[in-house]
């Protein structure tokens, strides 16, 4: 074997040492000048959490009887992208059927995520409306199968819903992802540290989330995960997913499913509920009963819950923020949310159409102000009042994970904005780039913020 010139290993030893000298200071940069974005939910895994968290809306009458073979239901109406409707089955409505007495034509080409395969009575209504896509959690029906052996209903409506599906139009799926990695971790370490649970831990510092988070897993799980491998592959096949029944789709079907229903736990928990609530920025709770009865603390918690559910979209490198908007129409309907219905929701984010790094990432530690996001960054509010798919008239409140900014203020009083929740974290700062200062100060808008009922 012939040895290497000698003049041959000086150029080599030389190439490598320049692409040492300079190649680590380009990395230096790109990790510290120029953060990468952080995990982030998909699309369909945060459409498929919030069907999910809509089946466990808030409601007056009696908790859903065990014996009863008709599930509660989570819907999620999705258009070019955006979430235009958030459902819930109610007394006497299916989700579906809700969906389709609010929307009606407007389903058209929509995208529509069940928390369960909706019943065959459902499905035909919505196929007829025209929609896209129908995406459901593949874990039991709408028609519950989970009986000691499967009743003549639902077998009668699995064969009706395989049919329907069979010869529809739209493309019904099942659309699950695994997460991206160390988005679990993310979450936890946010869900730990985020603005509700700094309000906590300012009142009392021994307290953490971690009890909290496993009683929500155990709920969840056992709410939304078949308990048996057996018994959920024969559910499958049932509903004619064979070849999700099978290995290695099934164990991983399973691993997805219970990904999801953990960051559900995990990001529930970040919302103090045990004798905590939300409360007149203003003045003492008790001299606002009326507030409280309007909008029960169950159900502000709830709508807060879907705000921090949204905010794990952010293209933000930092701050994730997310915002939703109700309206409290005259009528109480008959479906699971009452007299309430979505107006819009939203999460920060560049611009529509442009891609990562694009714009400037820094925050304002930063010293160079030209590098900083402020100028750049969509905020969630200004996200949610964008794309809202009613103008209502009625009382309307915004839910958001941050104290509104001084910039969103303006925009929230001209939308007719009626109600606030969310926390004080940054209530009264002043940081160059972004303050706080106008919202305490807010006039004609009853303001919420999260605090110890004592």
């Amino acid at each position: 074997q012939k040895q290497p010139k000698k003049g041959q290993n000086i150029t080599k030893l030389q190439h490598y040492r320049c692409l040492f000298i300079y190649l680590i200071p380009l990395i230096l940069f790109v990790c510290v000048v120029s953060p990468g974005p952080g995990p982030r939910l998909s699309k369909v895994n945060l459409f498929t959490l919030l069907s999910l968290w809509m089946e466990l809306f808030p409601q007056e009458e009696a908790e859903e009887d065990d014996n009863d073979q008709v599930r509660r239901v989570g819907l999620v109406v999705v258009q070019d992208t955006k979430v235009v409707g958030l459902h819930c089955s109610g007394a006497e409505l299916h989700a579906g059927q809700t969906a389709i007495i609010q929307h009606g034509a407007r389903l058209a080409d929509c995208q529509l995520f069940f928390s369960r395969r909706p019943c065959a009575t459902c499905l035909k209504m919505i196929i007829n409306a025209g929609v896209g896509r129908i995406s459901f959690w593949p874990g039991d029906p709408e028609i519950s199968m989970l009986k000691p052996s499967i009743t003549e209903e639902a077998a009668l409506d699995a064969m009706a819903t395989e049919k329907l599906k069979s010869n529809s139009r739209p493309h019904i799926c099942v659309l699950l992802q695994p997460l991206a990695p160390g988005l679990a971790q993310f979450v936890t370490e946010t869900s730990r540290d985020c603005d509700f649970m700094q309000t906590m831990a300012d009142d009392d510092p021994t307290l953490n989330t971690e009890e909290q988070r496993t009683r929500h897993l155990k709920d969840f799980s056992r709410h939304f995960l078949v308990g048996s491998s057996q018994q959920h592959q024969e559910i499958l096949t049932q509903m004619g997913l064979e070849n999700f029944s099978m290995e290695p789709y099934f164990s991983n079907l399973r691993n997805n499913m219970r990904e999801l229903v953990e960051v559900l736990a995990t990001v529930a928990a970040g919302v103090p509920r045990q004798h905590y609530g939300f409360y007149r920025l203003d003045t003492l709770a008790v001299n606002y009963l009326n507030d409280l009865k309007r909008m029960p603390q169950e159900v502000a918690c709830h709508c807060i819950i879907q705000a921090r559910l949204l905010e794990y979209r952010t293209e933000d490198p930092k701050v994730g923020v997310g915002a939703v908007i109700w309206a409290k129409g005259q009528l109480a309907g008959c479906d699971g949310t009452g007299c309430l219905y979505l107006v819009g929701c939203g999460y920060n984010a560049y611009p529509a159409g442009s891609q990562y790094a694009e714009y400037p990432q820094m925050d304002n530690k930063q010293e160079d102000r030209q590098r900083r996001k402020y100028r750049y960054i969509i905020h969630a509010e200004q996200n949610a009042l964008t794309f809202r798919s009613e103008h209502p008239e009625e009382s309307t409140m915004l839910f958001v994970t941050k104290c509104p900014c001084d910039e969103c203020i303006p925009l929230i009083r001209g939308a007719g904005i009626t109600h606030i929740y969310t926390s004080d974290q940054d209530m009264g700062k002043d940081k160059t780039d972004i303050s706080y200062l106008r919202f305490s100060s807010l006039k004609n808008i009853h303001k919420f913020i999260v605090s110890s009922e004592d």
